[in-house]
């Protein structure tokens, strides 16, 4: 299937590209005449970065959780469908 772009994403993907924490702790502003305090800007991005951090740890173990399930159900799916005897007639 070709993939179609629109606005430099992937377009129905169903997903949003994520930030990285380095992307984070890396993002630089333009400087303005009455901006923020850079230290509060970099703090504060620190925090998110080490939040990002933890979410993509979480998302990570339920992921691989997802998959562990899903195999046991498969696995289980079939020795139930080997034990089930068919029966005649109607559902």
């Amino acid at each position: 299937m070709a993939q179609v772009y629109r606005g430099g994403q992937l377009y129905g993907t169903g997903q949003p590209a994520r930030l990285t924490p380095h992307e984070v702790r890396a993002r630089t502003f333009d400087p303005r005449r009455r901006g923020a305090d850079p230290d509060q800007v970099r703090e504060f991005q620190a925090r998110l970065a080490d939040e990002l951090t933890d979410l993509h740890g979480q998302i990570r173990l339920l992921s691989e959780e997802n998959d562990r399930l899903k195999r046991a159900l498969r696995d289980w799916q079939t020795m139930h469908a080997r034990e089930c005897r068919p029966n005649d007639g109607h559902w």
